[in-house]
């Protein structure tokens, strides 16, 4: 294996159309980034890899002119440029495509892919040529969505689509893809490979951020890694392996970021009995699931997206009180009980879109923290600030949330600390049963394993925990048992420690176990598969 470099710097043989040098950035109180080089190369995947908080973002931000250095230079084709804004990156041929999706919801997707610049014929919008256009990007993206759709009618993987395909309505050389993959299924996913293959074939270099590490190996030809601001390391990603790119963002081997605590699992805590939810024209979002839940057990779901996971945790957490069937928590029915019923009662749901459903953008990390939990520092008519401090400290310590002051606003945080800040909202509200959709969703591999640290730990107090993930890594390394999804139904059921990822795979895409044990019924029943 090659020796890792710190230096991002092409060889000289490479095109290099964009380049940032030396490049600092000073925030109130922090340096983001520390006089670091990057070379953008031609026709290549350029791979920024790191935990959050050290600096990918940024440094994607300066290549896009979003944030304006404190000190270093951009050059592009060796000269230098300004870029106080993104519409002056744009005229340079850099897009970027951000997690966040930048959407106007309320519009058509036609029209947000030519909010700017329109194409025109003469003074007037040619709204055939952009219908003509976007019906071209979407096919090529291997996507069949509708561009008069409006786009807050289309699944979340449909509108990062959306966003990708917007990024492309503009003569780039240089993209920037920011978690492009975050929200897409494994076959959205492999069209979007596929459109990365054509653009480098054209000359297109990419920028490419994920969490994702396999996926960017699978995509990336090099791999830069940043660590508190600085480039740490730098290879060919045909010289290295995810062993490697987690050692050197971490600073430690990967065998010790990832391991679940053998715990004793006790009675059950939540009983689900034929529940369903209707889906709107017919058939089932949740067809007929019946599940258990002890105490100390973490019970993963797995599926296909679409397979109704997360419809199922909102089933749970009472957020869809159009449900039919029974939800037993220790005993007692809790099946037309609203969301703050189940809270009350000890069933709580940390959502899968943190930052839309999970936490308030404009409040502190410590008015987020006891959101849920509010009622329990009133004293008579007046809040206890001192109880609700307490409270948050303790929540701070325990989960290891960097931030240097919980007055500080929630977007001053990392995404993963951000979570962190979800999940102690959850347990403010001191629940029996834990519905984690999704937990560990564009966070890096430290913040991952903290997040497992804490699930296992959790379950070691008696907790029951259900915990939805789409990496099959994931799933299989911190469930004492695994129900597979498939079309709404539990179709399989693995003890935890023995099932492989292909017998998983083949449930959710199949509806059946490999042995053609598990095969959903009516009843929603299963057999276990050992």
């Amino acid at each position: 294996m090659t020796a890792p470099t710190a230096s991002a710097s092409a060889p000289m043989s490479l095109r290099v159309p964009m380049r940032a040098e030396h490049i600092t950035k000073v925030f109130p109180g922090t340096t983001a980034l520390d006089d670091v080089t990057f070379d953008v190369v031609e026709g290549q995947v350029n791979v920024l890899v790191g935990e959050n908080g050290a600096g990918k973002s940024t440094l994607m931000k300066v290549l896009a002119g979003v944030e304006q250095p404190t000190d270093g230079r951009i050059l592009m084709d060796g000269e230098q440029v300004v870029l106080p804004t993104g519409t002056d990156a744009r005229h340079h041929g850099v897009g970027i495509i951000f997690q966040e999706l930048n959407l106007c919801t309320n519009l058509t997707v036609l029209d947000n892919l030519f909010l700017a610049p329109e194409i025109t014929r003469g003074p007037a919008i040619d709204r055939a040529a952009q219908r003509s256009t976007a019906r071209e990007l979407l096919e090529r993206l291997g996507q069949d969505i509708d561009p008069d759709e409006i786009v807050n009618n289309l699944p979340i993987g449909q509108q990062q689509i959306v966003e990708i395909a917007k990024a492309l309505t503009h003569d780039v050389r240089v993209l920037i893809m920011d978690e492009p993959t975050s929200a897409l299924s494994q076959a959205e996913v492999e069209g979007l490979f596929r459109i990365i293959a054509d653009l480098k074939s054209r000359g297109v270099a990419i920028v490419y951020i994920s969490h994702k590490l396999e996926e960017l190996l699978q995509v990336g030809d090099r791999i830069t890694v940043l660590r508190d601001g600085r480039i740490v390391a730098h290879a060919e990603a045909a010289d290295v392996d995810v062993a490697w790119i987690i050692e050197q963002m971490v600073g430690r081997s990967p065998a010790s970021l990832f391991s679940r605590t053998q715990h004793d699992v006790g009675e059950v805590l939540l009983e689900v009995k034929d529940v369903t939810l209707p889906r709107l024209g017919g058939g089932y979002l949740v067809d007929h699931v019946s599940l258990k839940v002890h105490a100390g057990e973490i019970l993963g779901l797995y599926g296909l997206m679409g397979a109704g996971r997360t419809e199922l945790m909102e089933v749970l957490a009472g957020v869809r009180p159009e449900a039919r069937g029974e939800v037993l928590l220790e005993g007692r029915d809790i099946a037309d009980a609203t969301v703050a019923d189940r809270i009350d009662a000890g069933v709580v749901l940390v959502p899968e879109d943190r930052k839309t459903v999970g936490l308030v953008p404009t409040l502190s990390v410590a008015h987020n923290m006891v959101l849920a939990s509010l009622r329990r520092y009133i004293n008579r008519f007046y809040l206890s600030t001192g109880k609700e401090k307490e409270a948050v400290a303790g929540m701070v310590d325990d989960l290891s949330v960097r931030v240097a002051d919980a007055n500080n606003n929630i977007d001053s945080l990392s995404g993963g600390n951000q979570q962190k800040v979800v999940v102690a909202k959850g347990l403010l509200t001191e629940p029996r049963v834990l519905l984690l959709d999704e937990p560990t969703r564009g966070i890096d591999v430290g913040a991952k394993s903290e997040i497992f640290q804490i699930m296992s730990r959790l379950a070691g107090e008696g907790f029951g925990i259900i915990f939805v993930s789409s990496e099959l890594k994931e799933v299989m390394a911190m469930s004492d048992r695994i129900l597979v999804l498939s079309k709404g139904q539990v179709v399989a059921e693995f003890e935890g420690d023995r099932a492989t990822e292909k017998e998983l795979v083949d449930a959710s895409a199949v509806g059946h176990g490999p042995a053609g044990n598990g095969k959903g019924s009516e009843s929603g029943t299963v057999e276990m598969i050992q």
